[in-house]
């Protein structure tokens, strides 16, 4: 959390800024304070000595002194002596805080360092939280159908956690189908348990101290954990409208790649990296930007530089030009055949598929099509609908419009990069062919192709 003393409008800005994205909580004076969404408020009477105040028992991950309402001979020292290792920012000048001048204050300044102490402070709650406990049993999961991004994440935290003396186990559910993929667990010789029944997570989750989800942030939404499940720890980043819950929370958005926010706090553990995770992380980095081509940052560049040490190249090679099987050339005939093309909106129906994980490959192939802004490929397995999307139109969110749109089924994703598995009960249909003439309705409703 975030702990922020002041009221004038610089603080109340920041506090509502954070709500959104953490726990914050803001103490000042009654007569300034307003109300604000997601924001705990303490409003004081008068200015009042430290120990006088309703102050938080966790230690913040931050502190920001921007008004004088502190009334200890030296504030900042009070402020470490209950915090010695929480970073504090300061607007007004008192010895012993990182002055912020006000000269060049803006709001998005203050926020850019709050985002690098975050980061930072993120890292270690996580390696805080395995260090808690000694040789535990951690249970590590991906989201169904896992892709490079989950399985690298997994992978690079069973090496933390196994290196801190923990015994970890992976777990998925769906299926390992791209050629990629499959690459990616063979040649990194990756233990990896698929579930399919409900007592064998049941089992698991009573046998496990520590329950890690990566590259997902709600339990029962593509994910083999029931709803009820309340992981001690989850590492993301992709953000969402509902806070997840668990005891560590670090999702962050500004990361184009779970694979990069896991790289940072492998920057902060200490434990030695090898060839293995190294590539596997930066693939998984590759993957989720498509080459650095799409929704990457600072921190993803970051990441790879650091990554590059230990990368294996050729074995990175391997990764990414696997064989292409029959039934995906198949898929791929299918696609290019059957395909509906109407003002940007290009709809691709996939009766018989083999391969779901073909399902994004033909996707990013058909994107760059002349006059095409949206893709949407889809097909059944499974008593579901199983989409994926890919967008370079800048005015929309398709990641967004499918939460909304199908609120029942696990939907959603990114700006220009999303999918979803809709269960036929909620399309209100029996079979596969009822489902397909469905979906294709609702999509062209939905995304204007009619």
């Amino acid at each position: 959390m975030f702990l922020i003393f002041g009221s004038d409008p610089i603080a109340v800005r920041l506090a509502e800024w954070i709500g959104e994205r953490s726990i914050a909580r803001i103490i000042g004076l009654a007569e300034q304070l307003v109300p604000m969404k997601d924001v705990e408020i303490v409003a004081l009477p008068t200015e009042m000595e430290l120990h006088e105040m309703p102050l938080p028992e966790v230690t913040p991950t931050a502190i920001l002194l921007l008004e004088e309402i502190i009334c200890d001979d030296d504030p900042v020292q009070e402020l470490k002596n209950r915090w010695p290792n929480t970073p504090i920012l300061s607007t007004i000048d008192v010895d012993g805080a990182e002055m912020v001048s006000i000269e060049d204050l803006t709001t998005s300044a203050i926020q850019d360092r709050l985002r690098s102490i975050d980061r930072k402070q993120g890292a270690r709650e996580v390696l805080r939280r395995l260090e808690a406990e000694s040789a535990s049993k951690v249970l590590i999961v991906c989201h169904d159908n896992p892709d490079p991004d989950a399985l690298a994440s997994a992978l690079a935290m069973k090496h933390l956690c196994d290196s801190m003396g923990h015994t970890s186990t992976i777990i998925h559910g769906g299926m390992i189908e791209h050629q990629q993929n499959r690459a990616m667990v063979r040649l990194l010789n990756m233990e990896v348990r698929k579930l399919i029944l409900d007592w064998e997570i049941e089992d698991l989750l009573k046998e496990s101290d520590i329950v890690i989800c990566v590259d997902f942030s709600h339990p029962g939404a593509n994910n083999v954990l029931p709803e009820n499940c309340v992981p001690h720890i989850v590492i993301d980043h992709h953000t969402s409208e509902e806070r997840p819950a668990g005891d560590v929370i670090l999702v962050r958005s500004e990361f184009a790649a779970t694979s990069s926010l896991i790289a940072s706090v492998l920057m902060n553990s200490g434990v030695e990296m090898n060839s293995d995770i190294a590539t596997a992380l930066a693939f998984g980095i590759r993957t989720d930007t498509l080459g650095f081509t799409r929704s990457f940052n600072a921190v993803d560049l970051r990441a790879l530089s650091w990554l590059g040490a230990w990368v294996d190249w050729d074995m990175m090679r391997s990764f990414e030009s696997p064989p292409r099987s029959q039934e995906v050339l198949s898929i791929f005939k299918q696609a290019l055949t059957d395909a509906e093309f109407d003002d940007g909106l290009m709809l691709v129906p996939i009766t018989e598929m083999a391969d779901r994980d073909a399902l994004s490959q033909v996707a990013d192939f058909l994107l760059p099509t002349e006059g095409v802004k949206i893709v949407i490929t889809y097909g059944v397995r499974l008593s579901k609908v199983i989409l994926s999307v890919r967008s370079s139109d800048d005015s929309v969110h398709v990641g967004r419009i499918l939460a909304r749109t199908f609120e029942k089924g696990s939907a959603g994703g990114h700006k220009a990069l999303a999918g979803g598995q809709i269960p036929f009960e909620e399309l209100g249909c029996e079979n596969p062919q009822e489902a397909m003439e469905s979906i294709t309705k609702i999509l062209k409703s939905t995304f204007g192709g009619e």
